[in-house]
């Protein structure tokens, strides 16, 4: 695995990797600051440069990524879209081109996913996807590691999405079809996730593992293990967000919808939150969100990728 564009680009044995390391690098953290030690394990990336480019705004990804490199014994070079105009001041290829020359990777947060595509087909260090309107699949990463936490194997294990098939719903369909897992979008119409990811989903489905996309929220929240959703207008959307407000009533996660999944479900978001939108603040405040130990997790997960993406994960 040279890049990390889409969920689709790893195995399910390279999934399985990144989530083992990452389970163990955050009880290794963990174990560090709790006797008041460094957390940094320098020998991983070893004094080597990740560029960050963003395009969008970011809390999560900037973050994670930039405390990810540096625990990882690297440098991270946070770059703005204000600096580069991606596309406009110089071409997407020959940004990647430049910054090739300098790093060992680039992580791009950017709006078009077709940008990743050509950064990745002229760089020869790895492009990894921190966020596309295609794809988010460090987020889903840090989802699987995150259900893997609350119950274990997640072969076998289930999870409906429900809302907008957007690039987080792509990459949590791919991911968890490898994992094993049964995924269920669950969307308004006219909301529904791309039909090629879909398929794809399904074709690299583990063991008795299904994806599917329904409308009908009785029987796609039945008896799951994890209720996720995200909000209803994302960024770039804002000028959609009345019609997409009315297509979505009825889809709100609410305490009621909550309990029509299993019992010790547990309850998910990428964040950010609008409370009284997409979710309630009664579940995502409740005791079965998981959500800001998910969002850790992005840390976890993202650290281990870079390992299994540059070769040492220990």
């Amino acid at each position: 695995m040279q890049d990390f564009l889409s969920v689709a680009d790893a195995t399910a044995d390279d999934l399985a990797a990144i989530l083992d390391t990452a389970a163990r690098m955050k009880r290794d953290r963990v174990a560090a600051l709790d006797a008041g030690q460094s957390p940094v394990t320098p020998q991983v990336l070893d004094g080597r440069s990740v560029a960050l480019v963003f395009e969008k705004p970011s809390l999560r990804t900037r973050a994670s990524f930039e405390v990810g490199v540096h625990e990882l014994g690297g440098k991270a070079l946070p770059m703005w879209n204000t600096e580069i105009n991606l596309g406009g001041r110089e071409s997407v290829t020959d940004v990647a081109l430049v910054l090739a020359r300098y790093v060992q990777a680039i992580v791009i947060r950017t709006f078009a996913h077709d940008n990743l595509v050509a950064m990745a087909e002229v760089a020869d260090v790895p492009i990894v996807n921190s966020l596309s309107d295609h794809e988010h699949p460090g987020q889903a990463l840090a989802d699987l590691q995150t259900v893997q936490e609350v119950f274990g194997d997640l072969a076998g294990r289930s999870l409906a999405y429900v809302g907008d098939g957007n690039n987080v719903a792509h990459s949590l369909m791919l991911g968890g079809a490898l994992a094993g897992m049964d995924v269920r979008i669950v969307h308004p119409e006219g909301y529904a996730p791309d039909a090629e990811v879909l398929a794809a989903a399904n074709q690299r489905a583990v063991g008795s593992a299904r994806v599917v996309a329904t409308t009908d929220v009785a029987e796609g929240v039945g008896g799951v293990d994890v209720v996720y959703t995200d909000v209803w207008a994302s960024m770039g959307q804002e000028a959609e967000a009345q019609a997409r407000a009315r297509a979505f009533d009825g889809y709100m996660v609410t305490d009621d919808m909550m309990a029509l999944a299993a019992t010790d479900a547990i309850f998910l978001h990428c964040l950010p939150a609008h409370r009284g939108e997409e979710v309630a603040a009664s579940v995502i405040d409740g005791p079965r969100s998981h959500v800001f130990a998910q969002a850790e997790n992005r840390l976890h997960a993202q650290k281990a990728l870079l390992a299994h993406l540059l070769g040492r994960s220990s």
